[in-house]
């Protein structure tokens, strides 16, 4: 009981008033670098919602472009369109991208995987018109037209490169006792890879297809040389087809009064979209994680 009582009265020393102050400053300082970061988004898109929610109506989500001097229309078939590239992008983008990772994390510890890397670093700084002109001669020529499969892999291309160094960093984030208990068990390695490794880094890889998805999603110059736009509904792949940042673009360069005030509208519910999409991955994904460890 006695040495109860005295290990009672210890009480730990008081931070000093230095420390203390030291701690509110650099807490102050992280939270003002939050708010930093936070600004520009929140002005961009304080400035889309001024400059576009004006011009959003049932007409503009489900009418496709009105001809010059004409009022109404929408841009319905370009948000039909972007869709339908990105779902071509994903298709084609997220399963090379994640092999790649894969393959980097758990085997690539050698020349070929540092080429690897070397490509896929360089890949993320090559700018978007020079992938668009490279699809250009590797789908559109050989076609003999434009079309949203050109689109797709023009987008496909510069997906890969950020899924495949977020998939690996994040596989590399897995401790490595993980492995070792799973190949301890009996467990084949690439079963460990696929069902464990893979499994505890899913929220990170998410995260990294999320990025890609919505950097591609944004793009303009890449779909000028491969999907190319069309001011109709279109859902056959190996023809030219709309996608919102075409029409945008289309829209801004125009001297028409009422394509700007589309083209604000537009840039509004492509942000939307993104954000929208991004969200609604990250809570399946999420629930199907909650689902799994229960």
């Amino acid at each position: 009981m006695a040495n109860l009582e005295t290990t009672a009265d210890i009480s730990l020393p008081q931070l000093s008033l230095y420390r203390r102050g030291t701690n509110v400053l650099v807490t102050l300082m992280a939270a003002s670098a939050v708010i930093l970061v936070l600004l520009p988004l929140g002005a961009v898109f304080g400035y889309l919602i001024y400059k576009g929610i004006g011009s959003i109506n049932l007409a503009f989500l489900t009418q496709t472009p009105k001809p010059v001097g004409e009022a109404g229309g929408g841009m319905a078939n370009a948000i039909a369109g972007s869709a339908l590239i990105l779902l071509i992008a994903s298709c084609i983008g997220v399963p090379v991208g994640i092999g790649g990772g894969i393959y980097l994390a758990e085997y690539g510890r050698n020349r070929f995987g540092n080429l690897i890397r070397f490509t896929a670093d360089v890949l993320n700084g090559v700018p978007s018109i020079i992938v668009g002109i490279v699809a250009y001669g590797l789908v559109v020529l050989t076609q003999g037209h434009f079309s949203a499969l050109a689109g797709g892999v023009a987008l496909a291309i510069m997906m890969v490169p950020t899924i495949t160094r977020a998939t690996e960093e994040m596989l590399l984030l897995v401790p490595n006792t993980v492995r070792e208990a799973a190949l301890g068990l009996g467990v084949s390695r690439w079963r460990t890879t696929l069902s464990i490794t893979l499994r505890t880094a899913t929220s990170g890889i998410i995260t990294g297809v999320m990025l890609a998805f919505a950097r591609a999603a944004g793009e303009t110059a890449p779909l000028l040389f491969t999907a190319f736009g069309n001011q109709y509904w279109n859902w056959n792949t190996s023809q030219p087809t709309a996608a919102l940042p075409l029409q945008i673009f289309t829209y801004a360069i125009s001297p028409f009064d009422e394509w700007h005030r589309q083209a604000w509208a537009g840039a509004l519910i492509l942000i939307v979209l993104i954000v929208l999409a991004v969200s609604a991955v990250r809570v399946a994904a999420s629930r199907g994680m909650l689902k799994g460890a229960n």
